[in-house]
């Protein structure tokens, strides 16, 4: 069994034994959350699993809470470990620097996009994010975005209802569900694709016209 198979079988014992813990299970849960966070490793699982342990309203608020404190702690490393290395490679790009001027100006609105389509690559996200020039204010209040497929997700997990049924594509049985939550992570996909490329658009035009 390679080690990207054992990933979700130490999730699904981790949920296992959080589950056996009561009240307790919620501080570690928003621990594992944390860390599987920083470590890139997706959150579907814990975040189905959730709603199967704790319902959709705590489920919800630990998922959400975890999910928080991984992606400050991403945006901090990335911003403080790795910020001046990543400069270096892409020292002279325009289109990296008009991507990062549209990120200055409209840092929350971009961010929110972002984090309401499960398209985008949450995890990586929160270190590319650290790169740039956005301020931790805004990506911070811009990780609202989260709340609605964060809800949506532990919902499905409250439906499952057990722990070993649990799969990113199998805990969604109802097909109209599944549906509705492609299309709309893909429109949010497309809106935040087109507004990034207008700010940046925006911004390359008057880098040129400056120099």
């Amino acid at each position: 069994m390679s080690k990207l198979n054992l990933v979700p079988e130490v999730l699904h014992h981790s949920l296992a034994g959080i589950q056996s813990l009561g009240s307790l299970g919620g501080i570690l849960f928003v621990f594992l959350y944390t860390v599987t966070t920083i470590a890139l490793i997706p959150g579907s699982i814990l975040t189905l699993g959730a709603g199967v342990i704790f319902g959709v309203v705590w489920g919800s608020f630990y998922v959400f809470l975890g999910a928080i404190f991984g992606e400050t702690l991403a945006f901090l490393i990335g911003r403080y470990l790795a910020r001046d290395w990543v400069y270096r490679k892409i020292k002279g790009n325009q289109k990296f620097f008009a991507i990062n001027k549209a990120l200055k100006r409209k840092g929350f609105k971009i961010i929110l996009l972002t984090r309401l389509s499960p398209i985008f690559p949450f995890s990586l996200l929160n270190y590319a994010f650290g790169v740039t020039g956005v301020s931790l204010r805004d990506y911070f209040l811009g990780s609202i975005g989260m709340i609605p497929m964060t809800i949506t997700y532990v919902y499905f997990g409250s439906l499952v209802g057990d722990l070993t049924a649990l799969g990113a594509d199998s805990a969604i049985a109802n097909q109209g569900l599944q549906w509705i939550v492609r299309i709309f992570g893909l429109l949010s996909a497309i809106a935040t694709t087109f507004y990034i490329t207008r700010i940046a658009r925006q911004a390359l035009n008057e880098s040129l016209r400056q120099s």
